[in-house]
């Protein structure tokens, strides 16, 4: 018979929630409020909203930020995914230390990570600007693509590929039909999971970025500088939003991705 959990461990589970969550529903909360006062509530208001896209600084900033997301997403996409089918075909203690080495941007802080570009950069005499923002998240984006590709091709076997090149596929073939329909959630979650760190990110973008290269999270740190406002919890809250829709959006894919792959090994 099942025994039935601890009530302490619900009690440790809503806890935890709360801790977690109440700071951000607090931003999303005043992001409403119809005053400036961020600490005292005035009544409901949209105003702060409208005002965010007749901004001319946030309406660059977001500019900058969709720009870098997008290239970098793109390239980390195409290189993580690469490194994932090449390394795949390696040995057991070959993959091992390559594992190590692209896991490493992942655990090493940021700080480390962006000081580390930032003496690149200056060592090489580039200026700091768009292009070395979209060059430091493709820095870390690829690790995380890789992660995620790496991971859905150990599930995926070899069983099919080696079917379809013994019934007559040529290799270019075989990835097209075979391998990269088997893969595509994995490539897309990466993409999208990309695509969210770039958007988001604050640490290694403010020591590479240039003075006309300003992106959300550094325009949203210079603002709070001065005290923080409706405007720039409404700045956050549409942030919040966006992350967690992508990042949904990638669990979503993964998991139906493994679906599709259970009901074609169910028998007829």
């Amino acid at each position: 018979m099942k025994k039935a959990n601890h009530p302490l461990l619900g009690i440790h589970y809503v806890l935890m929630m709360v801790f977690i969550y109440l700071p951000i529903l607090m931003i999303v909360i005043f992001s409403f409020n119809n005053t400036r006062l961020s600490g005292n509530w005035e009544g409901f208001t949209l105003d702060w909203y409208v005002s965010l896209f007749s901004n001319r600084y946030v309406m660059e900033a977001l500019g900058n930020s969709l720009t870098v997301a997008l290239v970098s997403t793109v390239v980390s996409t195409v290189l993580g995914t690469l490194a994932a089918l090449s390394i795949r075909k390696w040995s057991r203690k070959g993959r091992a230390g390559l594992n190590g080495l692209l896991y490493l941007p992942v655990i090493i802080p940021d700080i480390i990570m962006g000081l580390s570009l930032l003496v690149l950069f200056s060592q090489m005499k580039i200026d700091p600007g768009k292009m070395t923002i979209i060059i430091a998240h493709i820095t870390f984006s690829l690790s995380y693509v890789y992660v995620v590709v790496s991971a859905r091709l150990a599930n995926m076997g070899r069983q099919l590929e080696e079917a379809a090149l013994d019934l007559g596929a040529s290799r270019w073939q075989t990835f097209r039909h075979v391998t990269l329909p088997q893969i595509s959630p994995g490539i897309i979650a990466g993409a999208l999971i990309a695509f969210t760190l770039s958007l988001d990110d604050f640490m290694i973008s403010f020591f590479v970025a240039g003075p006309s290269s300003t992106t959300l999270p550094i325009y949203i740190y210079g603002q709070v500088k001065r005290g923080v406002s409706p405007e720039i919890n409404a700045l956050c809250t549409l942030l919040i939003i966006v992350s967690v829709i992508l990042i949904l959006l990638a669990q979503y894919v993964l998991n139906r991705g493994r679906g599709q792959k259970k009901h074609k090994m169910l028998p007829m």
